[in-house]
């Protein structure tokens, strides 16, 4: 666990040493949908073993809620001007309304961030209601501000 943290951490960093360095609008929307694929395999895993799909698996749970909480505090840094244009599901919606957007992009860290400290707990109904949460917190961005 501590091994894959350390290599999600590099990997992250250099993604966003790369975007930073580049700021070109196709490597920011390339960066962020990265970011978003990482969450969207950990939080699928978590959201299949709460609908029994997939069977239940706490310690799998636990690491699969520790990466959405740490990969969650990394996608804002991509949503730079000009990125709204390409091969992206992001809404120009975003940059007309940034607040909001930022303020529904804390409300999902924070969510996911407490998904991580339950899953901790090994509560599973605990887990399983706070999934629910995170889950609201990411499809109130994804409403307004990401197109089908």
């Amino acid at each position: 666990m501590k091994r894959l943290m350390q290599l999600l951490l590099l990997a992250s960093f250099a993604a966003s040493a790369q975007a930073a360095v580049a700021q070109k609008p196709e490597d920011a929307i390339k960066y962020r949908q990265g970011v978003f694929s990482v969450i969207g395999w950990n939080f699928g895993s978590m959201a299949a073993m709460v609908k029994g799909e997939k069977e239940w698996d706490q310690p799998l749970f636990a690491r699969n809620a520790e990466i959405v909480a740490f990969m969650s505090k990394l996608p804002a840094e991509g949503f730079i001007p000009g990125s709204d244009r390409g091969n992206t599901k992001a809404k120009p919606e975003i940059w007309q309304n940034m607040s909001d957007f930022n303020r529904k992009m804390e409300s999902m860290q924070a969510e996911v961030a407490k998904l991580a400290e339950v899953a901790k707990g090994g509560d599973a109904r605990a887990m399983r209601a706070q999934v629910g949460e995170a889950g609201k917190s990411c499809k109130a961005c994804h409403d307004d501000y990401r197109a089908k």
